[in-house]
């Protein structure tokens, strides 16, 4: 098995607590629409959810397939807040912040699908 575990995975880490964050947005706010706030919500856990079963995985072919649908799931994301600041209140700090760290989270994916293709280099580089 793999020295460390998904929650010592610094993009795990990241993607996780977007996932809070925008929980904890729609805690202190008052919005109405379920169905963009669930959809959010699930794309948003979605990340972190394929980031880990990738690496819970036994090969890096997983990892990066899993790591290619957490991509996805933040592309989603990305296209819901670019929506959600046009339609509803956002301030823009908030917006800003948020999608920083959406495509952050994106480019380390991006980079790691594109630079590795074994699970042990992969796991080295993330794990720090």
């Amino acid at each position: 098995m793999y020295k460390e575990t998904f929650e010592k995975l610094f993009i795990w880490k990241e993607s996780k607590e977007l996932f809070v964050n925008l929980c904890d947005k729609f805690t202190k706010t008052e919005f109405k629409d379920y169905f963009y706030k669930n959809q959010l919500l699930k794309a948003t856990l979605s990340i972190s959810n394929n980031i880990a079963d990738g690496y819970e995985r036994p090969t890096g072919n997983d990892l990066m397939r899993f790591f290619g649908i957490a991509k996805w799931s933040a592309g989603e994301v990305r296209s819901m807040l670019i929506i959600w600041k046009d339609l509803w209140y956002f301030i823009e700090e908030e917006y800003s912040k948020t999608l920083e760290s959406v495509n952050k989270i994106m480019s380390w994916i991006v980079g790691f699908i594109k630079s590795k293709d074994k699970k042990e280099e992969v796991v080295e580089e993330i794990s720090a």
